[in-house]
């Protein structure tokens, strides 16, 4: 059996320290929000659509992005955590002129 990874932050730290991670597809920055995932695992995820060129075609794509911590859903809770608001949703879509 492989060996469990063991998180090095805990819950805590991730919440208080974590920022957003930035990244840029096609020139187009995005801008990917923290998240608690269900299984309770920490990390970043984004959900939208993007415009790539195909032989000069506009193509519509559909964009998914999850970045989880290894070994972050087997931490323990954080006792003095608060539910803490949603942060403000991504952007839905990319399209924006391509030059």
């Amino acid at each position: 059996m492989a060996k469990k990874s063991v998180c090095p932050i805990t819950r805590h730290q991730f919440w208080e320290k974590a920022e957003a991670v930035k990244m840029t597809l096609n020139g187009q920055e995005l801008i990917v929000p923290t998240k608690e995932f269900s299984s309770g695992s920490l990390g970043w995820y984004y959900n939208g659509k993007a415009t790539v060129m195909i032989d000069g075609v506009a193509v519509q794509v559909q964009l998914g992005l999850t970045l989880t911590i290894v070994g972050s859903k087997e931490l323990p809770p954080d006792p003095n955590a608060t539910p803490a608001p949603a942060p403000p949703a991504p952007p839905a879509t990319l399209d924006q002129p391509q030059s």
